[in-house]
């Protein structure tokens, strides 16, 4: 019996291997700068450096379009969580500059990681509302918690899509929660001010 066959395939098969492993590991490893990059973006944004959180943006959508184009079939799944960071990024700086949030089309991520990422958006709303009712800039933090409470709500009818969209229940639980907590802090603020406002005027 020769083995002849069989050590030809077999070599085939483990170059193959060996171009997939190389490709898992070059995504793995660029897809954690993308993340690092969207991290830095969102604290500069917190911090009031809008120019350098749109550089951190602008880097990590270089390297995300290199990851894009390098993932096949079997590895679009390691593009979620880079890509969901994006849209994440994206959507805050938007919020902040009081602009439209970014569509799907222009962010060019899939589906599931574009209603991810706008679901992550509204834990950094909350701390950002929490920023601006403790500089005093009560009507910025109304008008952030507005535009949280309008993201939950649009989101919410995703539920459904839970096995489709993972995570989307879990993320959906939290976010009701902090809504409700922000919805109790703003309502409290705003009606101290109004106390405040009116024993200043006697």
């Amino acid at each position: 019996m020769s083995v002849k066959n069989v050590k030809s395939s077999l070599n085939d098969i483990s170059k193959s291997l060996h171009n997939v492993n190389a490709a898992r590991e070059y995504l793995i490893k660029n897809t954690r700068d993308v993340v690092i990059l969207c991290s830095h973006s969102i604290i500069a944004a917190h911090k009031g450096d809008l120019r350098l959180a749109k550089q951190k943006i602008k880097n990590a959508e270089l390297v995300l379009k290199k990851n894009q184009k390098k993932a096949k079939d079997n590895f679009k799944k390691y593009l979620i969580t880079p890509e969901q960071e994006l849209v994440e990024a994206c959507s805050f700086l938007a919020i902040i500059e009081k602009k439209e949030i970014p569509s799907l089309k222009s962010m060019k991520v899939s589906k599931e990681s574009y209603v991810l990422g706008l679901l992550d958006c509204i834990g950094e709303l909350k701390r950002l509302m929490l920023d601006n009712i403790r500089k005093d800039q009560l009507k910025e933090a109304d008008r952030i918690f507005n535009v949280m409470e309008n993201l939950y709500l649009i989101l919410y009818p995703f539920a459904i899509f839970d096995k489709i969209v993972k995570e989307a229940r879990r993320k959906l639980d939290v976010n009701r929660s902090l809504v409700e907590e922000s919805r109790a802090i703003i309502t409290e603020e705003i009606r101290r001010n109004h106390f405040v406002k009116a024993l200043t005027k006697k």
